[in-house]
């Protein structure tokens, strides 16, 4: 299905002249409040979060962001990549892909995100490389895409809808059609799903080639994969990792309470068994969360004078 423009900039609250590390920032901050594991209470807490990951799915990346800062409006509509010569008149496909992460376009989810490269680098050849005529029957060339899936979908499996519009044998574009893809549970970014007969179709009475779409995992505002496993930071007062704190964790198996024991230090990284991606039917990966502490920006006049009163009474000196 087709996606409205948006305003990212808008969406994440930042001017169109903000760093990378700003925007960095605000999408954390903003995908923390809309979390569905977070914001249970809010009604659109789920439209929220997903516009706030597909704004900073295309700001958070340089290449996507100068492309949408170029075309606005028009920075994702779908363009034809004709003249691929292995048919004649040459072969043109365009797929939609439906479900939750809000991406339509075909193009640049496919050739304008991760992964990138030449579209046709994957058909055997340099692009607009001729076929030596023949009548024997000869295989359709199969195609290769990304396909951005949620960490969500990982865990539990889920299936999803693509549109296509596949070339006919003689070059012409085909009709289009809607196919349904299983996303196994458990499936490592970087794997493909094979989509049998999806690919070009075969010449003189061939077999059609195959449509493989290779896993990429959509950005996630509180885990970072690494494998099956998973990384988090857990953002912390100072008094908390000075005094110690039992902190609610939020993991893809649901809510867990952990202690912060106290003299805890920043860095300190804390291990979650099982707490991660699937590694099978019934293993899980672990999930390692890392203490950050943060400091309040801006003071009130007594908690400035508090602060001043701790800095005089401590014997605790950083510096030796």
């Amino acid at each position: 299905m087709a996606v409205k423009y948006r305003d990212y900039y808008e969406t994440l609250g930042v001017s169109k002249d903000a760093s990378q590390d700003e925007i960095k920032k605000a999408f954390k901050k903003l995908a923390r409040q809309y979390h569905p594991d977070v914001a249970k209470d809010q009604p659109d807490a789920e439209e929220r979060f997903k516009a706030v990951n597909e704004a900073y799915e295309v700001l958070g990346d340089p290449e996507k962001r100068q492309k949408y800062d170029t075309l606005g409006p028009g920075w994702q509509q779908g363009q034809d990549f004709g003249g691929y010569s292995g048919y004649p008149g040459g072969g043109q496909y365009e797929y939609h892909f439906g479900g939750s992460t809000g991406f339509s376009d075909f193009f640049e989810s496919l050739f304008g995100g991760r992964g990138g490269g030449d579209p046709f680098g994957s058909f055997g050849g340099a692009r607009g490389a001729r076929r030596p005529r023949s009548t024997q029957p000869m295989a359709g060339e199969d195609i290769e895409a990304d396909l951005l899936v949620r960490i969500e979908e990982i865990m539990h499996g889920s299936t999803r809808e693509v549109r296509l519009a596949r070339p006919t044998a003689d070059g012409q574009r085909g009709k289009e059609t809607t196919i349904r893809v299983k996303i196994p549970k458990g499936i490592a970014e970087g794997q493909r799903i094979r989509c049998g007969g999806m690919g070009y179709p075969g010449v003189n009475g061939g077999p059609e080639g195959d449509l493989y779409l290779r896993v990429r995992l959509e950005r996630h505002p509180l885990y970072r994969p690494d494998g099956h496993d998973l990384d988090s930071d857990l953002i912390l007062a100072p008094w908390e990792v000075v005094l110690g704190a039992s902190v609610t964790i939020p993991t893809p198996h649901g809510d867990v309470k952990m202690t912060v024991k106290p003299g805890s230090q920043p860095g300190t990284k804390l291990r979650l068994r099982g707490k991660g991606l699937p590694t099978g039917k019934e293993g899980y990966g672990d999930l390692y969360v890392t203490l950050v502490v943060e400091f309040p920006e801006s003071l009130s006049e007594e908690e400035g004078a508090l602060w001043k009163s701790l800095a005089e009474k401590t014997r605790f000196r950083p510096r030796g």
